[in-house]
């Protein structure tokens, strides 16, 4: 309480704690102001982040990876960004436990997943963007609410390429194609918006059609399979036959272009050899006939089984001959 001293004027009397000296507040007072100002004055950058530093609330300068310094009480204020981590949105589903087995839910996010194709069919796609932050400046202060706004443009984005493909498409051999054109748009706009972020991948996680309809799709799906069954099957027999029956008509038409060949030089040659018999034949008439009988009955005589050899010169025995086959020879004999 105040005291009124000489003169009207009031003093404030000192209060003393018991059992503390002035000096010694005073100390524990400096020490506790010293530890708020070393705690607030310093901070710690991961090695996979970078450092933001907003002082009152404006960006001033950004801090690598170590210890560094700053103005303390609040007046400089650092964000962390993970530009080394790679981040991932979840659409259409939302992963509940990751492990060997990952848990997955979809309750809330069916809106994301149901799409209309351009052949005006429905289907529930659910995927995956991979994405890396490679300007902390952009993504922090260049669009507001940046999750969000990249969480939108990434849905606009995988609409539009669904929305110009067939059902057939989207739910088997497109999904690859799909994938890679939604991540060349998805990052086009998002250097379009400066948003600061590198799309690494864009991964197609499960393609369905509606629960209502599946059976239908899954009677297509087996209509189509036989059909490519048996086109295959059609496709495999012709390739045996066809094949074969080209190989067989070539071989028929070499094989005639050979007997073609082989008869005229045949007739060419026996041209040839009864030319020069007759040139010998003028020559000497009597030794080419000899020489031209000899040789016709050296090639008939070996063909023959049975041989009768009669002399001109014999006479007075009547040769019987019995020229029937199996039988001896009566008579003469053979000789």
């Amino acid at each position: 309480m105040a005291e009124r001293g000489f003169g009207g004027e009031f003093r404030i009397p000192r209060i003393r704690m018991p059992g503390v000296h002035t000096g010694s507040a005073r100390w524990i007072i400096a020490v506790v102001v010293i530890l708020i100002f070393a705690i607030s004055s310093f901070y710690t950058i991961d090695p996979e982040e970078i450092g933001v530093v907003l002082r009152l609330g404006r960006y001033v300068r950004s801090s690598d990876p170590g210890l560094h310094l700053r103005l303390p009480l609040g007046i400089e204020r650092v964000i962390k960004v993970p530009i080394q981590r790679q981040l991932k949105e979840e659409f259409g589903f939302q992963t509940v436990s990751a492990g060997v087995r990952s848990q997955f839910a979809t309750r809330g996010r069916e809106s994301e997943a149901n799409m209309l194709t351009g052949d005006l069919n429905a289907a529930v796609v659910e995927w995956v963007v991979q994405y890396r932050i490679v300007d902390p400046y952009k993504y922090l202060f260049r669009v507001r609410n940046v999750g969000t706004t990249f969480r939108d443009i990434s849905e606009a984005v995988m609409r539009r390429v669904v929305g110009d493909r067939t059902v057939n498409e989207v739910l088997t051999v497109g999904r690859s194609e799909i994938a890679d054109l939604v991540e060349q748009q998805l990052q086009a706009l998002c250097e379009q918006y400066e948003t600061g972020i590198n799309v690494d991948q864009v991964v197609l996680q499960d393609v369905n059609p509606p629960d209502a309809v599946k059976p239908s799709f899954n009677e297509v799906n087996e209509a189509q399979q036989e059909k490519e069954k048996l086109i295959n099957q059609a496709q495999s027999e012709y390739n045996q036959v066809i094949p074969r029956a080209r190989g067989e008509a070539q071989q028929t038409i070499q094989e005639a272009e050979g007997y073609a060949l082989e008869r005229v030089n045949t007739a060419r040659g026996d041209s040839a050899r009864f030319v020069a018999v007759y040139r010998e034949y003028r020559k000497a008439p009597d030794v080419t006939r000899k020489r031209i009988y000899l040789e016709t009955m050296n090639q008939v005589l070996p063909q023959v089984s049975k041989k009768v050899i009669i002399d001109e010169d014999l006479k007075g025995i009547i040769p019987l001959f019995n020229l029937e086959p199996g039988k001896s020879l009566q008579g003469g004999g053979e000789q």
